[in-house]
């Protein structure tokens, strides 16, 4: 139950969920590199690469910042070289940076459409394609994608169609890598929040500070993460997750805690299945 001597490549962890994924690792004294772009400060947006690893520092792990661009192949190359030069190998890969825009078919230029399928889906594809001979020698190697279940009921995709298909992309190559790498042990999962999350991009783009009085904290992503990438690798593949549900499956039933106002009614988020829909491919 421990990610003690890991290594865990996590993009856009400068902020949000992905850090605090790597602050729940680096409590446990593991390795965590921030592979993100934010190498300045942004007065619109907390954190860079730099005070993201002062962080997993304090908290009693080893941080290696490097600013990439998961668009870039190369640069992406580098990342992973720089991570096996510095700690010897790569544990886990956590595919966490994504792009948004909540727009419908007229509404969205293609500057933003090819951001979000490059950044989502390209990048959760390259990462993975470059961090998988790495992953083949670790011990116990896991892949874990912040991206939904596959659930194709239309009403998902009709008022924001080029945001849901970059996010469904992540997550149906993790669908298909998990059959794909099961022979090799390396297990390939997705991880979603039941409710709306406490980050910038709720903040920012999507429902200000009232949305964020009805979201949970990173830390509930951070605590589902960590379960599942201390199970067993040949025994937990091809899962999506929903944080509670993994969390229940962890053994914790009081989530109160996590609220970011104790006792609010908390914000659904998207994606999440209504119960017995037909249209949800790959759950357990």
């Amino acid at each position: 139950m421990s990610l003690r001597g890991k290594t865990l490549f996590i993009t856009g962890a400068s902020r949000g969920i992905g850090l605090a994924i790597g602050l729940r690792a680096a409590r446990d004294g593991a390795n965590v590199v921030i592979a993100a772009k934010t190498a300045v400060a942004d007065p619109r947006l907390p954190g860079t690469i730099f005070t993201a690893a002062e962080e997993i520092e304090k908290a009693g792990g080893k941080a290696l910042p490097i600013a990439v661009d998961i668009r870039d192949e190369q640069g992406v190359e580098a990342a992973v070289a720089k991570t096996v030069e510095t700690f010897g190998g790569i544990d886990i890969l956590v595919n966490n940076a994504s792009a948004i825009s909540l727009t419908g078919t007229l509404s969205t230029p293609m500057k933003r459409y090819d951001l979000m399928h490059q950044i989502n889906a390209r990048g959760t594809f390259l990462v993975s394609q470059k961090c998988i001979p790495h992953l083949r020698k670790a011990a116990n190697p896991h892949v874990l994608t912040l991206s939904p279940p596959l659930d194709f009921s239309v009403h998902w995709f009709a008022p924001h169609a080029a945001y849901t298909l970059a996010k469904y992309g992540m997550s149906v190559f993790m669908w298909s890598m998990a059959e794909e790498f099961r022979a090799a042990g390396i297990a390939f999962n997705c991880l979603w929040p039941r409710t709306t999350i406490a980050t910038s991009a709720i903040k920012n783009l999507l429902g200000g500070d009232e949305l964020m009085k009805r979201s949970r904290k990173p830390e509930i992503m951070a605590d589902a993460a960590h379960w599942i990438l201390t199970r067993p690798s040949r025994e937990c593949t091809g899962r999506f997750f929903i944080d509670d549900e993994a969390l229940k499956e962890a053994g914790v039933t009081d989530l109160s805690g996590y609220s970011v106002v104790p006792g609010a009614e908390l914000a659904p988020d998207f994606f999440v299945p209504t119960p017995g829909s037909k249209n949800v491919v790959g759950r357990a």
